[in-house]
């Protein structure tokens, strides 16, 4: 390369790294207000696709449903706030090792109100779909991939699977994100790997094999 164009290119370079690192630091911070319309945003967002899912036709019950959702959400995000603060004033880690008998018991009176209110509103297999909609429909999805990957799986070790999935349902509904979400059915999916391989199935080896055999896919019944 041409002597002066290369010397041309690195001060090029240089000018437009300094001019990228000015422009960062001098970015103003997100301001609450912003923080709080964008959270508004997103839970909207989230509420409106699963009440549209229910396919409710009285516009009342829609707007009670809608607004109990809201409401969760928000109540949820209050509770996780005052968890995250104690652990940060005992200068631990926030994560879901440590948030995880705190979230159970501060979860449970909130629980209870919630779905007992949708009752009201909804039928059991509309409830149903909203603990799916709140989970990621992560029942179905850990389900369908146990049967697929695990060979020979009996009926009632189907069954076992699914209790324990949706046992996991109900208590990562109120997960406070979806990572903690999926560390709460992980912890359901250790006692269902435990359940099988003393069953005589062996799913370290099964998981394997098809994670060879789908080399780019996601295996949704592993870690």
């Amino acid at each position: 390369m041409n002597p002066r164009i290369l010397k041309t290119s690195v001060v090029l370079a240089s000018v437009l790294c300094a001019t990228a690192t000015f422009a960062q630091s001098n970015t103003p911070p997100i301001s609450v207000a912003e923080l709080e319309t964008f959270y508004t945003s997103t839970i909207e967002e989230r509420t409106a696709g699963i009440v549209k899912d229910l396919n409710l036709t009285n516009d009342v019950t829609a707007t009670v449903v809608h607004d109990l959702l809201i409401a969760q959400y928000r109540v949820m995000r209050a509770r996780d706030e005052l968890i995250d603060a104690q652990l940060r004033a005992m200068d631990k880690d926030i994560n879901y090792k440590n948030r995880e008998s705190q979230l159970l018991a501060e979860s449970k009176p909130l629980h209870a109100y919630f779905f007992a209110k949708l009752g009201e509103k909804l039928t059991p297999e509309q409830v149903e779909k909203v603990k799916d909609k709140m989970t990621y429909n992560k029942v179905k999805v850990t389900y369908d991939a146990y049967v697929a990957i695990v060979p020979g799986l009996k009926d009632e070790e189907k069954a076992k699977i699914l209790e324990w999935l949706k046992a996991a349902r109900e208590e990562a509904v109120d997960g406070g994100s979806a990572p903690e979400k999926s560390s709460i059915f992980q912890k359901y999916k250790d006692q269902i790997n435990d359940y099988l391989n003393a069953n005589g199935h062996d799913t370290v080896k099964a998981f394997k094999d098809w994670t060879d055999a789908h080399p780019s896919t996601n295996n949704p019944a592993a870690k």
